[in-house]
């Protein structure tokens, strides 16, 4: 009797069928935009109500990030770079590893970001890199840090002396890198670091790389005495994010960035008392 339902009754109907909250909450969020659009038509069409307790429990079981430190970063580094290889077919491999690494740690980028680019998206003499057509169909131009610019350049000096096609920036003997062959590569390395040992979901996942951006800009903004708040705009443009809320979610709290909140705190605290009590 699917005709003779209401679209928000079959929308729920199929949520519930899903196995997780995070896949229920898509689910009603697609279903939400096909009335929207119906509505648009023409067809009036009531959407599926929002469901907090569904949401709340989404957040609750949500992976909790992974934040590298910095002798972690360095440690996945030198690994890539001693990853095993069939040197007839992918002698860049581990060049090609170290150098995804690299920019998903100084540039926050997605996975399919990496895998995507071209030697065309990367112009050495004003350092930056296009980031075309990525998720919500945005583009953006990224300036990068000298760092990264040098493991580019040391990457392309290196590409330069193989035959590879000139189209993709990472390629192997069959052509560029998918996004699977690639994660299964990443995940490998970070298993061989010795920061993943037990199987399933849980531990460090290379997207956790973007969380650690973020955490770890904001913390060196708190060094420099920078308030990270003015800066957060700038942040969610550079990680391609409609708003700064989708910037928020990646702003996990670590001891040192509580600490260095800390101590702007009390730096500040004694002029916000004297301005309380007119005191300036």
């Amino acid at each position: 009797d699917a005709a003779g339902q209401p679209l928000n009754v079959l929308i729920r109907e199929y949520a519930e069928q899903a196995t997780s909250a995070h896949a229920q909450l898509s689910r009603l969020s697609n279903g939400r935009i096909l009335a929207q659009a119906l509505t648009r038509r023409g067809i009036p069409t009531v959407a599926v109500a929002a469901d907090r307790m569904l949401m709340h429990e989404a957040t609750r079981k949500r992976i909790r990030p992974f934040i590298y430190t910095t002798d972690q970063v360095e440690q996945l580094l030198r690994t890539a770079l001693e990853y095993p290889t069939p040197t007839a077919r992918s002698p860049l491999r581990p060049l090609t590893l170290y150098t995804m690494l690299a920019l998903a740690y100084c540039a926050g980028l997605r996975l399919a970001e990496i895998v995507h680019l071209t030697l065309g998206d990367i112009d050495l003499e004003q350092s930056v890199i296009e980031v075309r057509d990525t998720k919500f169909f945005k583009s953006r131009r990224l300036p990068l840090s000298q760092t990264a610019m040098d493991v580019l350049r040391a990457f392309l000096k290196e590409r330069m002396k193989t035959d590879a096609p000139q189209t993709p920036l990472f390629v192997h003997a069959r052509g560029g890198y998918s996004y699977t062959a690639a994660g299964q590569l990443l995940r490998d390395v970070i298993r061989r670091a010795g920061l993943h040992k037990d199987r399933g979901r849980g531990g460090p996942r290379f997207h956790d790389l973007r969380h650690t951006f973020v955490v770890h800009r904001m913390t060196q903004w708190y060094r420099e005495g920078i308030n990270p708040q003015g800066k957060l705009v700038h942040l969610a443009t550079y990680l391609g994010h409609r708003n700064i809320h989708s910037t928020l979610v990646y702003l996990t709290i670590t001891q040192e960035l509580l600490q260095q909140a800390n101590l702007r705190f009390r730096t500040a605290e004694s002029g916000v008392l004297k301005a309380i009590k007119g005191e300036c």
